[in-house]
């Protein structure tokens, strides 16, 4: 306790800066009560003295170089404030010099800037007059030339023209712009007036429009009979026109269909193609509008065969005689798909105005759907018309029209899907007798079904934006998890006969239908659709940063899902199988235990030679000691001989010895 105190004490005195105290504990601490420490008294002695002495060199150095810094920086201070003073003086002097000549300067200022305001104004005069007068005169150039019958010049004239307008497109000269539009406008009718009526006796020369059955492809353009001058005002002509597209682009508002159905945007036709096309325009409209026997609304596919005839009716003269022309003015443009393009919004207009009447009767909505697919597969797949292009799909991918389409195809769906597994046939081998045909054994209801999915496939697969096709995919997805369910509906039924015909039928179909799924999983189709769908998940976070890198990585596949389920449904009836086959053969293998039927196969499996030799051995031996060693040389402890002699006289493999 005692010590604790002292120990106590001393640090308070340290703390407090009591020398007195400070230095007997540290003279206790390092001599103490042991009068033989005192030899350490003069190393103690030297250790202090050399401390004081680098304390007080250091305490000599801070003295003196303390003061130096304080005075440098003082004088640095005030050589800034001098330096500063300065400048405040040069600036207040230059800010009144300034003022002083602004003063002076402000009424030439004001003098000088209403000149220029003068000047700039009447430069916009002059500029504006600049533009009117080279409008004037390039109108007149342009009746200087008609008024020759210099028409190709004419034309180029007013592309100038034209072009003058598009550069004037940003000005707020509302009536240099109304004059300028109006004049473009007044020269265009006259030329493409006359251009168009010597372009139209030139067409009608050639016999156009072609409008009887197609020519085969082996025969030349028999029926197009035409002089070289008729082939070479064509192409004057049509040169001539297409020097009109700018000054026509200006002019004509391009006719669009409503903003819901989403078409892409696309630039006006030609105008030489355009007048090609009057006369078709005027048939299309005459037979399939208004009370026309031809307009029937049950009968889509009148209208539609008909443009596809059409389109072949043309093709080889818009090949041969108008893609030359195109190519030697240097146009990108392709004549038949610039022809088809003008027929197809024709039958765009056509089908917006039908879908609404007939959308909700199930059998021509129906009947209306499949044409179009197949008008839409042999524009592509025959006359190569871009799926980029304006088409029917962009018609039924309109919401409303969509849902119905969706709608149908679930109810036809599942309609086929009641019929397939009714059927007698249902759980048959469409090829049962040809094994090298379905290794897989596949029932025809399975069959069916995938061909079912393959079809709507077919049918979906041109939609013009992802976020449709996904939708019909996520049918198709439905549509495999309501055939798992009804599978296993009928699996449960044949429960108790696993090993029977039925249930291994729809083992086959499940195996069947996983193994094509996995296959479509890596087709180019689904993989675009795969890659569509991740791009809608990650925007909307509906997986895991896990999950999203499994789908961009390919190691999962769109299909996922219903394979697993379908596997773990194929998991299960291969396990109630197995279950039943052990449980057989354990109930079959009881009745064996206390068979000895293992000699028994030692027996009836001996070669020829051998159970010859076993049976003339066990005949002709006297006593049953040499029976029982030759049995026991083949393994046969149980069996007495007696019973291999019967046994022997069992098989039916004994040799022919002619009695």
């Amino acid at each position: 306790m005692a010590a604790l105190v002292r120990k106590e004490q001393n640090n308070q005195d340290v703390d407090t800066c009591d020398i007195p105290s400070y230095v007997s504990e540290f003279v206790e601490k390092e001599i103490g009560n042991d009068l033989k420490s005192l030899k350490k008294l003069g190393k103690l002695i030297e250790q202090l003295t050399e401390n004081k002495a680098k304390l007080e060199e250091q305490v000599l150095t801070i003295s003196s170089e303390v003061p130096k810094r304080i005075q440098n920086a003082l004088k640095n201070a005030e050589d800034s404030k001098k330096f500063l003073s300065q400048l405040l003086e040069k600036e207040t002097l230059l800010f009144s010099s300034i003022n002083s000549h602004l003063l002076t300067a402000q009424p030439w200022m004001d003098e000088l800037g209403v000149s220029i305001s003068q000047i700039e104004e009447i430069e916009r005069h002059l500029a504006y007059l600049k533009w009117i007068s080279q409008i004037e005169e390039l109108s007149d150039n342009i009746q200087q030339y008609l008024m020759t019958n210099n028409v190709p010049e004419a034309a180029t004239t007013l592309v100038s023209m034209a072009q003058l307008d598009i550069k004037l497109q940003e000005s707020s000269c509302s009536h240099l712009l109304s004059f300028v539009r109006s004049t473009v406008k007044f020269w265009h009718k006259i030329l493409k007036d006359k251009l168009t009526c010597d372009f139209e006796e030139v067409l009608t020369q050639l016999h156009w429009p072609f409008i009887g059955p197609p020519q085969p492809q082996n025969v030349g353009l028999s029926k197009i009979t035409g002089t070289p001058e008729v082939y070479s005002n064509l192409e004057t002509l049509f040169c001539q026109l297409l020097k009109l597209q700018t000054s026509d682009e200006l002019l004509t508002e391009p006719k669009q269909l409503p903003e819901k159905y989403s078409l892409p945007a696309s630039p006006l036709v030609i105008l030489p193609i355009q007048i090609m096309l009057t006369p078709l325009q005027k048939r299309f409209r005459y037979h399939f509008s208004g009370n026309r026997q031809t307009n029937v609304i049950s009968k889509p596919e009148w209208y539609l065969t008909q443009v596809l005839m059409w389109i072949g009716n043309h093709a080889r003269f818009l090949d041969e005689k108008i893609q030359p022309i195109l190519d030697k003015v240097g146009s990108s443009v392709n004549a038949r798909l610039e022809f088809s393009r003008a027929l197809m919004m024709l039958v765009l207009e056509k089908l917006a105005a039908d879908i609404p009447c007939l959308l909700y009767d199930d059998s021509l909505f129906c009947h209306l759907v499949d044409e179009v697919l197949l008008f839409e597969r042999e524009l592509q797949s025959v006359h190569g018309y871009p799926s980029s292009f304006p088409s029917c799909m962009h018609i039924l991918s309109e919401e409303t029209c969509f849902q119905r389409w969706l709608t149908m195809e679930r109810k036809f769906a599942l309609q086929k899907m009641d019929s397939m597994l009714s059927s007698e046939a249902a759980w048959v081998s469409q090829y049962k007798d040809i094994t090298d045909v379905d290794e897989m054994k596949v029932p025809d209801c399975a069959e069916t079904f995938m061909t079912l999915l393959l079809v709507i496939t077919d049918r979906y697969k041109n939609l013009p934006t992802a976020s449709r096709k996904l939708q019909f995919l996520e049918l198709q997805k439905d549509l495999v998890d309501d055939f798992r369910i009804r599978l296993t509906q009928v699996m449960k039924e044949e429960t108790r006969a696993s090993l029977a015909f039925r249930y291994c039928a729809i083992l086959n179909a499940v195996n069947y239908i996983a193994t094509v799924l996995a296959d479509w999983a890596d087709n180019v189709f689904f993989l675009q659709l795969q890659q569509a769908a991740l791009e809608v998940l990650a925007e909307s976070k509906a997986l895991s940063t896990l999950q999203l890198g499994q789908l961009a990585s390919m190691e999962s596949s769109v299909f996922d899902d219903m394979i697993n389920l379908l596997e773990r449904l194929k998991l299960d009836m291969l396990t109630r199988q197995v279950d039943h086959i052990f449980r057989d053969i354990k109930d079959a293998a009881k009745l064996y235990t206390k068979e000895s039927i293992k000699e028994a196969c030692i027996v009836l499996n001996l070669n020829v030679g051998s159970a010859l030799l076993l049976k003339d051995v066990l005949q002709s031996a006297t006593e049953e000691s040499t029976a029982t060693a030759a049995l026991n040389e083949l393994g046969i402890y149980k069996l007495a001989p007696q019973d291999v002699e019967i046994l022997l006289n069992l098989r039916t493999n004994w040799p022919n010895t002619g009695k």
